[in-house]
């Protein structure tokens, strides 16, 4: 994978990634920036929702489960002294569909935490991550 970074002027930060998609970063105006885009860490928290999120939908799938919707929210502590790493990150997935059963919300998490991911793996070598989940079954 390549990506570049370039400097926009300030605290503002255009990332393009290898696929051509580009994001504007910056900080906040209490550091220079203009608020302009999210922060760099936030990105981190981003990506790691949106790779679990794939991973699931995509086991759930699978099992050809009548799935309608599915939202990660994702919280984190950051330590107090520089690297600011995350320390812990909750994630909680919002899981809507019809019929869909609890072991298989289960069984799609734990394989996207401990098998899939990779910002998991990577996430998971300094913060503690802990997984919460609600399932909303519909009605017809």
């Amino acid at each position: 994978m390549k990506t570049t970074v370039k400097w926009k002027g300030m605290r503002l930060f255009q990332g393009m990634a290898e696929s051509g998609h580009s994001i504007l970063m910056d900080g906040p105006e209490k550091f220079g920036g203009q608020d302009a885009g999210p922060r760099p860490m936030d990105l981190l928290l981003v990506g790691l929702g949106g790779c679990t999120a794939y991973d699931v939908v995509a086991i759930l799938e699978k099992k050809r489960l009548d799935l309608r919707g599915l939202e990660v929210e994702l919280d984190a502590e950051r330590t107090d002294t520089h690297p600011k790493v995350y320390s812990e990150i909750r994630v909680h997935f919002k899981i809507t569909g019809r019929n869909i059963p609890e072991k298989a919300v289960e069984q799609a998490i734990e394989l996207s935490e401990n098998k899939f991911c990779s910002a998991s793996a990577m996430l998971k070598k300094t913060a503690k991550i802990k997984i919460s989940y609600e399932i909303h079954n519909l009605e017809k």
